[in-house]
């Protein structure tokens, strides 16, 4: 059966118009900033990072409060008839007399039940500086982790800026898909009333509709991809994925401005977070090795206690009595163990200098790829911008030269393929420019919320 060309066209039209997009979703328009703001707040990612911060910061406090003194409190209730324990619990209550010298009293007492009530303490004095060096490692420990942090909001802003991009992209293509579909329904519509005319043979309409068809199956993949899109920002913000996600602005072109490739460098050798994260695990490592040699000292503490016993609990009528002292250790022999963890604390001190320069070099190679990559996109867009130009003007020639009769439908329809192929690549090399910016802002360190990129 044969379709008039305005029957296809209006039939396109309705099903432009009951498209199912963004059907059942919560919408909302975002721009990227917001976007990074709210993914700061909703990440869970960046909640992961931002609890080890905290448990390193707690770490910092337990390690300081081994400075301190400590203080204990216990209450003791027991009763018995062991000789031993009756004979020391009555003089502990001060209540021993001469009878309880007898012999039937010394072998075989009464029970008897005693309250103790005890305050003890102990101070590490001097551990040969074993503590201090063990808060000098948390409090590195702790830098390490805040430069984690750092370094994750890095990285989630550049999957906030990817996938904001990525999101305006697949709407650019929904853009030219739309556009793609009108014109091939143009050329159709055309192809259609000159075989009705006698102009043309019949398989001019027939591939015409057939282009119409391969479009409406693009049109539908680019809607697809938007909601796929809306769907990985939606994740990398932190939002339910369920959210219909509209870009503030659709993509465009943006002046960047890259510095040189050797002050990037500097620039990331500098500022990088993840490099400053090392160089607080190699001094904490080294803090590591210096708790190892202290652990060769001698150790020196005070404690003391005083103590309550009573035959009740709250009536009182017993002794108490109180003891103090200071003790110095020191560890002879222990079979090697602690030669051994010097050993070993050593060894991972060697390791972390290690992948410090491993690192380094890891920085600038990265630095390096995203600075040739950006080059590269820069000249691709401009090629694929005098591609649009030039597949534009090829069509409306095809055009005329088709109405005129002077060529087939084969050459109107590769111009159209063309010229939707050209709008495409010249979106995707925007967004590739913009991403790939941002990707060297990551590498150089440099990604925060004044970016380029980010600021309108």
């Amino acid at each position: 059966m044969k379709v008039p060309g305005k029957t296809v066209l209006a039939l396109v039209a309705l099903f432009l118009a009951g498209s199912s997009f963004g059907e059942d979703q919560t919408a909302i328009t975002l721009s990227l900033q917001q976007a990074l703001k709210i993914a700061l707040e909703k990440n869970p990612e960046r909640k992961a990072v931002m609890a080890n911060t905290k448990a390193t910061h707690a770490d910092v406090q337990a390690a300081r409060s081994l400075l301190m003194p400590r203080l204990m409190f216990s209450e003791t209730a027991t009763r018995g008839n062991d000789s031993v324990y009756v004979f020391g619990s009555r003089l502990r209550q001060r209540r021993f007399t001469s009878g309880d010298f007898a012999l039937n009293q010394l072998n075989t007492p009464f029970p008897l039940g005693n309250f103790a009530t005890k305050f003890a303490g102990n101070w590490n004095l001097f551990d040969s500086f074993a503590s201090w060096h063990a808060v000098s490692r948390a409090q590195s420990l702790n830098d390490a982790a805040t430069q984690q942090l750092a370094r994750a909001d890095q990285e989630i802003a550049f999957k906030v800026i990817d996938g904001y991009e990525r999101l305006a992209l697949v709407r650019r293509q929904l853009e030219v898909a739309e556009q793609s579909l009108r014109t091939a329904l143009a050329i159709a519509d055309r192809s259609q009333a000159r075989f009705e005319a006698g102009l043309v043979v019949e398989s001019d309409p027939l591939s015409a509709k057939v282009r119409v068809a391969a479009r409406e199956q693009d049109l539908i993949r680019a809607k697809n991809n938007v909601l796929i899109a809306q769907a990985e920002l939606n994740t990398a913000i932190g939002l339910p994925l369920e959210t219909a996600v509209t870009p503030t602005n659709a993509l465009a072109e943006r002046d960047l401005p890259v510095p040189a490739l050797a002050e990037l460098e500097k620039t990331a050798l500098d500022m990088r977070p993840d490099l400053k994260q090392i160089q607080s695990e190699e001094t904490a490592q080294r803090q590591s090795v210096s708790i190892a040699k202290s652990s060769f000292g001698p150790r020196v503490n005070a404690y003391a206690s005083w103590e309550s016993d009573n035959p009740t609990f709250l009536a009182g009528g017993g002794g108490n009595n109180w003891v103090g002292g200071i003790e110095l250790q020191l560890d002879i022999f222990q079979g090697g163990a602690k030669r051994a963890q010097l050993a070993r604390e050593r060894a991972l001190e060697e390791r972390v200098t290690a992948m410090k320069q491993a690192a380094n070099n890891g920085v600038r190679l990265e630095v390096r790829r995203a600075f040739y990559e950006l080059d590269a996109t820069r000249q691709q867009l401009e090629v694929a911008r005098a591609a649009i130009t030039q597949a534009k003007e090829s069509m409306r020639m095809n055009q005329d030269r088709y109405e005129g009769g002077l060529t087939t439908i084969t050459e109107i329809l590769s111009a159209e393929e063309a010229l939707r192929r050209s709008q495409v690549d010249y979106w995707e090399a925007v967004y590739r420019l913009h991403s790939n910016y941002a990707s060297l802002e990551l590498a150089s360190g440099t990604l925060t919320m004044q970016s380029p990129l980010v600021t309108p």
